[in-house]
């Protein structure tokens, strides 16, 4: 399992309690295929270089998850379809081993 840390961006509409939510829903994602969340560090409300969608701002959410490295794209297309995150970008963590294919 690896170790990845996510860029989550929510629209910025959400109340503290519609995030909650969110992430809540980000979770329940993850743990479907046999993830879970290590840490979730919220960063606030940043404006974008440009307008996206229409969209001015976005709630940034910084969150540390483990997962199969073969269930990232799923987890992917969950995200898409399931929840209200605006943008996503993942990487592996630094210092985190990363699975070897045998």
């Amino acid at each position: 399992m690896n170790t990845y840390e996510g860029l989550f961006i929510f629209p910025e509409a959400l109340d503290e309690e519609g995030l909650d939510q969110a992430i809540g829903r980000v979770k329940e994602e993850l743990e479907k295929l046999g993830g879970s969340i290590d840490s979730a560090v919220r960063m606030g409300k940043k404006t974008f270089a440009r307008a996206l969608k229409k969209q001015k701002a976005g709630l940034y959410v910084n969150i540390t998850f483990k997962l199969e490295g073969e269930k990232v794209d799923t987890f992917k297309s969950r995200l898409k379809l399931t929840t209200n995150v605006f943008r996503h970008q993942f990487v592996v963590a630094e210092g985190a081993e990363v699975a070897q294919e045998a």
